[in-house]
């Protein structure tokens, strides 16, 4: 039992970083270098979740240190969150995150015409220092 033992412990502190990080890293240079917005959408709102996932993770950490399956609680979240077939992270951002970016915005939408410069013409300067590659649509 005891080289079994050592295995899945390798197994389970390697796990974390493959599919909190190396895998959505690697999904979402995919969806980048793919012709569908949607993957784009769905990568985005993972990192989205994650990165006030960790920041809340620092915040209550004395508590969460008396949560002894809080790393395995937190594993089958981030699987949710990244595994294709739940799509959690693009569910949680449109079902909650997006609503609270609406009203703080006022409920603009982001494909309005805030996008655009005063004079209706095209983008602020900061969107444009990176013109799209040739005969790829704009993503804003």
């Amino acid at each position: 039992m005891g080289k079994g033992w050592t295995f899945l412990t390798q197994l389970h502190s390697l796990a974390g970083p493959v599919l909190q990080l190396l895998y959505p890293l690697y999904a979402s240079v995919m969806a980048i270098e793919s012709p569908s917005k949607l993957d784009d959408e769905q990568w985005l709102a993972y990192w989205i979740i994650y990165s006030f996932l960790t920041l809340l993770e620092m915040v209550i950490q004395p508590a969460l240190e008396w949560l002894p399956i809080w790393y395995e609680v937190k594993l089958v979240f981030v699987a949710w969150l990244v595994l294709p077939q739940f799509k959690g992270a693009a569910f949680l951002y449109d079902k909650y995150v997006r609503e609270q970016i609406l009203r703080y915005r006022g409920g603009k939408d982001h494909h309005d015409s805030s996008s655009k410069s005063p004079t209706g013409k095209g983008k602020s300067k900061f969107v444009q220092f990176m013109p799209p590659k040739s005969g790829e649509q704009e993503a804003y």
